[in-house]
Formats: C-alpha cells, structure tokens, sequence
C-alpha cells in the first residue's frame, strides 16, 4: 500500500522507519501518521523519507529576469588587446619603464649592498641615529650655522663703513660649525672637537670609513646620521660629508650635553659590538623559496634513511 499523497515529503529526521506485522490494527499514539493508522493495513515495512543530515534544501527557483532587448542593428565588436589591436585598459607600466642610468645604478648598488657579505668597517654606516635624537642634534647645529656670503657682505660693508668713519671694530670669532674633512680631521687630532657628525651615504665611503675609530682613540663623541644632502643645508652647501662642533654658548649647554650622552651610549659605547658585526648575506625572495625547498627535501631523505 503507498503512503497517502498527503504525507509524501514529510520533514522527518534521520528517515525514520515505521514497521508492523500484517493484519495488525495500530493504535494512534503508536502510529506516526496519526488517526489513519487505525484502519486495518497490511504494512511490512513504511518508510517516510525526509531531508537528510547535512544535505541543503532545494532552493526555489528564481524567476527568470526578462531578457534585455537589444537594437539588432548595434553589433557586438568585442575588442583585440594583441600586438596591432586596440589600445590596452590604462594600467600601472612601472615595470616596463625605462629608468633613467643614475637610478638604475642607485637600485643595483643597494641590491648589491644587501646580497654581498658587508664587512664591519663598512656596516656601521647603517647603523644611523634615530629620529628623535636627530631632531634635536639638526635643532643645535642650525644654531650654529656660518654665515652665508649676502651675510659675509653685509658684515664686511658695516666694518668698512666703521673704519671710514675712523672707528675701531672689536670683532669676536663667531663660533660656529666646522666643516671640511681635512679641517675637522685636524681638529679631532689636536682633540678640539666636542662632537663629530658623519653622512651614512658618503660616496666613495672610503673618505670617512676611518673616522669613526680616529674619533674612538681620541674619546670624541661622534655619529652616524642620514643624509650628506641634509648636512649639505646646515653649512650652504648641496653636500657635506662631516660636521664638527668645537664648543656651544652657555645657553645650549644643557641641552647639547644631554645629546652628548645619548650619542655615546649609541655610538661610542657600542662600538666593539659594531666592529664585530658583518653585514648583507641577504638573498632575493626566488632565491630563499629554492633554498626553502632544498633544506625540506634533505630533511625528508633523512627522515627515510632513519625509518
């Protein structure tokens, strides 16, 4: 006997089974379909199928959207992007550009810089001072700029007018920053120099890569910071490779000896460490993924041999 049409789909868990032996009458409590199992039927086995554990419901079917009407005289031309073709979608081309020489080479250097084992001597240079400190060491050096040559003449046409008129000048040395690399290595020897101020990116490096061990031997406090163009600016120069300061005025003491402290213990104080350490050794991405891939296999031909 089939199941009535009005029990087909019944939402039963786990497809339960509902079974009798033939000619038995069924009590409602004991029949899940209720009042209709008290007739007499001859059931050996029902089973009522629902939707299944772990299995998703049927979704209703969309409507269908209406199709779009289009002018048949309007033809579909899609477009060729090949050699010859239409004109590419506007894209980022830094990859295809050609890059003039000077950034080229300054690419290629700084690559080079990061695959090459780097020496020491030559390491140390990037190790620079940090932002904060660097502030307020640029804040007391452009205290201390010399004067450019509108103020040079200007000074120069006052004395003169002052001498015409028959007056006697008293004129003090200025105190000012020092610069030149032969004139601030005479004053490190004859042990003038307060502090020493050393570009990182001093080009060829080997006209500064000595001072910072001269500085060391004299017990002069020095530093490494970013930029020969940005000490360029201190002294009206485009570049300067080393800065010097002799001695400060009584009001910048405090604060110029407090800067002191902190680029010694950054600098002269960690100087053995920075001797000792090497630099670069710094492989590309494709380069460390091969690698990666060699030591895995390795471990695994070991890990057989010992099974």
């Amino acid at each position: 006997m089939a199941l009535p049409p009005k029990y087909l789909g019944l939402p039963v868990r786990d497809n339960p089974r509902l079974e009798t032996t033939k000619g038995t009458r069924l009590k409602a409590e004991d029949c899940i379909l209720g009042d209709t199992c008290l007739e007499e039927v001859n059931w050996e086995s029902y089973e009522i199928f629902g939707p299944k554990k772990g299995v998703k419901a049927p979704v209703a079917a969309s409507k269908k959207k209406p199709e779009k009407v289009t002018n048949p005289l309007f033809e579909k031309r899609p477009k060729q992007f090949g050699i010859g073709g239409a004109l590419p979608p506007k894209r980022d081309l830094t990859r295809f550009v050609k890059w003039p020489k000077n950034v080229q080479i300054q690419r290629k250097k700084r690559i080079l810089k990061q695959r090459l084992k780097v020496p020491p001597a030559l390491n140390q240079f990037t190790k620079t001072l940090d932002k904060n400190l660097a502030t307020s060491l640029f804040k007391i050096l452009l205290k201390y700029r010399p004067e450019d040559k509108a103020e040079k003449r200007e000074r120069l046409l006052k004395r003169a007018q002052a001498e015409s008129e028959g007056k006697t000048v008293e004129t003090k040395k200025p105190i000012n920053v020092k610069y030149g690399l032969n004139h601030v290595t005479y004053l490190i020897e004859q042990n003038k120099a307060q502090l020493v101020v050393i570009a990182h990116d001093v080009d060829p490096i080997e006209l500064v890569v000595w001072l910072p061990a001269l500085c060391r031997k004299m017990e002069i406090p020095y530093c490494i910071v970013k930029g020969k163009a940005r000490l360029g600016t201190v002294v009206h120069k485009k570049t300067a490779a080393v800065l010097c300061l002799t001695t400060v005025k009584n009001e910048d003491k405090m604060e110029f000896s407090r800067v002191l402290e902190a680029i010694k213990a950054n600098f002269n104080d960690k100087y053995e460490e920075y001797r000792k350490k090497w630099g670069g050794g710094i492989m590309g991405s494709k380069s460390q993924a091969k690698t990666k891939a060699k030591e895995r296999l390795i471990a695994k031909e070991a890990a057989q041999r010992m099974t």
